[in-house]
């Protein structure tokens, strides 16, 4: 038993020994992990700071800035990460803890595969310099101006002042109509005329007062009217000018003035805007000299 005892204790400080000599051997090593760390810290830091500036020169979106400078500091932690395991020999850790952020890695990309979709829509969407904040666009049946970009949603305000917020991943694959690439936009507008009336003046005029109204229209000349059809009560046609704006609230203002503008010249010519008119025929003729019929006026 004493010797089973003494063989024991022999071995654990043998096994001490080993641990001991071993923890002094790595020293080194473990000062030297210690120093890379912090130097990739601190690296990070820097680095964090120069990628938010050149970042902030291609992207107006504060979130999107930030995490962009945030994913850069992570990337030089980890990697000093990595450096100071393989400093201090530990190359099976190193291995199981590849594998082991491959398979978590893994995991949740599938459990948030819509979330990241829209993440990586987002930063593809803040660096595309055809869609900036400000700019009135029409997508997926919404029309608006854009007052943000992040890395969840893309978010418009309609002109009735509805916010409406749309999924990254859906605004990348849709069309989008950006109106604020343009300086100039194409106003139509459509009216009739009645057939009484004198076809050339009305094209005439018209042009005259789209030119006199708008200081974008040089001359009558640079407006386009065509004449479409013979409608049911009237002769319609098709007006269209170019003007100079951004928004499709712009174009919505000149042309309510035109219509304004265009109303008065008519009214003042003579000129008439018909409504539809519907006419009544009877095939059977009332006699109002019947006397019956005298009678029943009589009686009321």
């Amino acid at each position: 038993m004493k010797e089973q005892f003494n063989t024991a204790f022999s071995n654990l400080v043998d096994k001490l020994e080993g641990w001991f000599n071993t923890t002094i051997e790595y020293i080194p090593n473990f000062i030297l992990a210690i120093i890379v760390m912090a130097a990739s810290y601190f690296t990070a830091k820097y680095v964090s700071k120069i990628v938010g500036r050149l970042v902030s020169k291609r992207v107006e979106q504060e979130s999107i800035k930030n995490a962009i400078s945030r994913v850069s500091a992570v990337v030089v932690v980890v990697l000093g990460l990595f450096m100071a395991l393989g400093v201090m020999n530990l190359g099976k850790a190193l291995t199981s803890l590849l594998a082991g952020a491959g398979v978590v890695g893994l995991a949740i990309g599938l459990a948030l595969q819509g979330t990241l979709a829209n993440t990586f829509a987002g930063l593809i969407l803040s660096f595309r310099k055809k869609i900036q904040i400000g700019n009135w666009v029409e997508t997926t049946g919404f029309s608006g101006e854009v007052i943000d970009i992040n890395l969840k949603d893309f978010t418009l305000k309609e002109a009735d002042n509805n916010i409406v917020v749309i999924p990254n991943k859906t605004i990348l694959d849709n069309p989008l109509k950006n109106y604020s690439l343009t300086t100039r936009m194409r106003v139509f507008l459509e009216c009739g005329v009645g057939y009484e009336s004198d076809l050339e003046k009305v094209e005439q005029l018209t042009k005259d007062v789209i030119a006199k109204t708008f200081d974008q229209v040089e001359n009558a000349e640079e407006v386009e009217f065509y004449y479409t059809e013979f409608g049911d009560s009237s002769i319609n046609y098709l007006c269209r000018f170019w003007i100079d704006a951004e928004s499709m609230l712009e174009k919505l203002r000149a042309k309510t003035k035109a219509i304004i503008e265009i109303k008065k010249a008519y009214d003042k010519e003579g000129i008439n805007i018909p409504f539809p008119i519907r006419t009544l025929q009877f095939n059977n003729k009332l006699n109002v000299k019947s006397p019956d019929l005298q009678e029943a006026f009589s009686n009321n």
